[in-house]
């Protein structure tokens, strides 16, 4: 399921537009996207939760050469 098809859901079960439902939906993932780049959790119970964790440096491949580089460490 894609955006557009969670707007038309949302819209139908919630018996509002599709331009409601995807202001709505719009405002929850700038929140959640927000939320999380601060380094808060988020928890929804009985559906998920968001958090952003570090990743540390590593070492991968080239997939190409073969030859062995090393993967930055980010947040994620």
């Amino acid at each position: 399921m894609n955006k557009g098809e969670l707007v038309d859901a949302v819209a139908a079960k919630a018996n509002i537009t599709k331009k409601q439902a995807d202001e709505v939906i719009s405002a929850f993932l700038e929140v959640v996207t927000e939320a999380v780049a601060k380094g808060e959790k988020i928890t929804l119970v009985g559906f998920g939760s968001f958090e952003r964790r570090e990743r540390s440096e590593r070492e991968g491949r080239n997939p190409k050469t073969k030859e062995t580089i090393t993967i930055p460490a980010t947040r994620v």
